[in-house]
């Protein structure tokens, strides 16, 4: 008999982040001592009749919506059928960006390793057991944290005698434009003087330069510091396919694009319109490990590297199973504040700074299923509502 789903159950919780606020505009997170920032999460929890259930803890609000609109057509249906849910979904969420995919596949990988007693990333096939690891900062802020080009190329330099490979700037944001984007070619100027002939450099403004001349110079900035990509720079909030082509054909440096596109497609129009270099790809964001394999593939079939965005168990098994994947991102890392990782891990993984080894590499999870254990007591202690059933 084919295992099957009897019920899904959907707890939002919350945790703290100590030393923690945002920026003047209240969306980038920065260094704040003294304050203390309240995050959302998602667990999900995929039960089946064999006494085995797939579970996650990640996503947000609006997935959670999209989740709520699907959850009931998976409950009786054999859980291991993850491409034929993967495609009935897709098109059941046809008018939305599908962000609730992401959680559900995940979990549905974490029960198929489960199942077999593997981990998932032998399950996709693997590639490599142990990810180099880049150091991807917080924004900027003005509190005696990462708040000017030399504490930048500090921190860099410490990241470098930790053992880590690269290190990616989160710069300024919700300030005076012209200011951030002075400090932004500066900080360039300063990392890349300190450790750029021994690092990998990137550079992210996560769509904070108001035009695309801002964009230009501070590009002009990375190529004379020989950054390995420049990621998501302005306004267009990093969806332009023309307006990335024209960037790229006047800077050097390599593109990344495609964060903020969702799914295969519009991914797979990205690299065909020559409008990225690196392809990016989420497993959360990007409808599930299903998805962002596609991507991958895809992106394999035209000779580029796909850069898995942020840290977690799932991006994990991911990269172990893509050949064509240079770095995992540590994120999002700060001299004096930790990481923005929940606290729900019982087993010791971690994504804080000093997650690496002294080779800048972290490990691949090797229990069944994503092979993390979560604290359900934590998560239920913090629960922020009633849990959201579905049998």
């Amino acid at each position: 008999m084919a295992p099957k789903i009897t019920r899904i159950e959907s707890t939002e919780f919350r945790y703290p982040l100590e030393d923690v606020g945002t920026d003047e505009n209240g969306f980038n997170l920065i260094y704040s001592p003294g304050e203390t920032t309240e995050r959302k999460l998602f667990a999900l929890q995929i039960h089946t009749d064999e006494g085995i259930s797939g579970e996650y803890v990640g996503g947000n609000s609006p997935a959670a919506a999209q989740i709520n609109t699907f959850a009931n057509y998976l409950v009786g249906k054999n859980p291991l059928e993850r491409e034929r849910h993967w495609s009935e979904i897709k098109r059941a969420l046809r008018k939305y960006d599908r962000m609730g995919m992401g959680p559900i596949d995940i979990a549905l990988w974490d029960f198929a390793g489960k199942y077999y007693d593997a981990p998932i990333h032998e399950l996709l096939g693997t590639y490599r057991t142990r990810l180099p690891a880049y150091a991807s900062t917080y924004h900027g802020d003005e509190n005696g944290g990462l708040d000017s080009p030399a504490a930048y190329a500090d921190f860099a330099e410490q990241c470098l005698e930790m053992g880590y490979p690269g290190f990616k700037i989160h710069g300024w944001g919700g300030g005076d434009a012209a200011r951030d984007v002075d400090r932004e070619i500066e900080t360039v100027h300063a990392v890349g003087e300190r450790v750029g002939e021994e690092m990998d450099l990137m550079l992210d403004p996560a769509c904070e330069l108001e035009t695309f001349g801002d964009a230009l110079k501070v590009g002009r900035a990375c190529d004379e510091e020989g950054f390995f990509w420049y990621e998501d720079p302005f306004r267009d909030g990093g969806i332009s396919q023309h307006a990335h082509r024209k960037l790229r054909e006047l800077l050097d440096t390599p593109i990344l694009q495609s964060e903020h596109v969702r799914g295969l497609e519009p991914h797979s129009d990205f690299i065909t319109a020559d409008a990225t270099d690196f392809v990016r790809a989420d497993p959360e964001y990007d409808a599930g490990i299903t998805g962002a394999m596609k991507i991958a593939r895809v992106a394999e079939g035209f000779g580029l590297d796909v850069e898995f965005h942020a840290p977690g168990p799932a991006q994990r098994h991911c990269i172990a199973a893509a050949r064509n994947a240079n770095y995992y991102e540590l994120a999002l890392v700060h001299p004096k504040c930790q990481n923005t990782m929940p606290p729900v891990y019982r087993d010791g993984y971690s994504d804080m700074l000093d997650a690496i080894d002294a080779d800048g590499t972290v490990p691949v999870p090797e229990g069944p299923g994503l092979g993390v254990e979560y604290d359900w007591e934590y998560i239920k202690d913090n629960q922020t509502g009633s849990v959201h059933v579905y049998e």
